[in-house]
């Protein structure tokens, strides 16, 4: 089974597609209201904590989990440390490598949300917030601001921010194009995930290009679990018996 809902996850699917001796599902929580779906099956939906999903994977006798999950997607991924180490199933993280300040950037580095929104201080900004449409209310208190947010789906309601403007768009963005658009909003500041990862890097060089300072969110912590950083790795590890040469445990 594939914990999926990124782009790895669903190159991870189209390669196990090709191979006809692994049967793999795809496992989305189903934020996405029209997702890229793969040539594997899917299944939609959470799994009623480290319990529920300890049932599947019994019901469904999976051999092995491969966590290619959002690497803020942390309630899963420790759902899946533990409910695989339950069900004596062997777990794999598809992680990739977090981005790191280099010449030019401008971070400030916080450990959650919460803090990103304090850190945006007092005087108003024009704020790029590319953080997706799940934590959008903690930084309802701060209405002094004005936002740019970028979404996969139209938002069903109004959002918890009175001064906002919203883009529909999905990913993976160019560098030119989000410099365009952080200059064409006046943006003054930028608020991101340390997704890392190539998909949304963009706005992250955008920034840099044009001297913005970034609030950057350091990723949640996971227990440790064995993980790789490709997904020609991933398929050694399904194909073989033997242990892949991991970045870390």
């Amino acid at each position: 089974m594939i914990l999926g809902g990124t782009a790895d996850a669903n190159r991870l699917a189209a390669a196990v597609a090709a191979e006809p001796r692994i049967a793999a599902v795809l496992s989305l929580a189903g934020r996405t209201e029209a997702p890229k779906l793969p040539p594997i099956p899917s299944r939609v939906g959470g799994f009623g904590g480290v319990a529920g999903l300890v049932d599947y994977l019994r019901a469904e006798r999976i051999d092995r989990v491969v966590d290619a999950t959002h690497p803020f997607a942390a309630q899963m991924s420790r759902n899946a440390v533990d409910a695989c180490a339950a069900a004596g199933v062997p777990l794999l993280a598809l992680e990739r490598v977090p981005w790191t300040a280099q010449s030019g950037d401008r971070w400030t580095e916080v450990d959650d949300l919460p803090a990103a929104a304090g850190a945006l201080g007092d005087a108003p900004r024009r704020v790029f917030l590319g953080i997706g449409r799940q934590n959008l209310d903690l930084f309802a208190a701060q209405q002094h601001h004005f936002y740019l947010v970028r979404l996969v789906d139209p938002p069903r309601g109004p959002l918890p921010l009175p001064n906002v403007e919203v883009i529909i768009a999905r990913g993976p963005f160019d560098r030119a194009s989000d410099r365009a658009l952080l200059a064409a909003h006046r943006i003054e500041i930028v608020v991101a995930k340390n997704a890392g990862g190539e998909a949304a890097v963009a706005k992250i060089e955008a920034a840099r290009d044009l001297g913005l300072p970034v609030v950057m969110v350091r990723r949640p912590a996971i227990p440790p679990r064995r993980t790789v950083g490709s997904v020609a790795e991933v398929m050694h590890w399904l194909a073989h018996d033997s242990t892949p040469t991991d970045r870390g445990v």
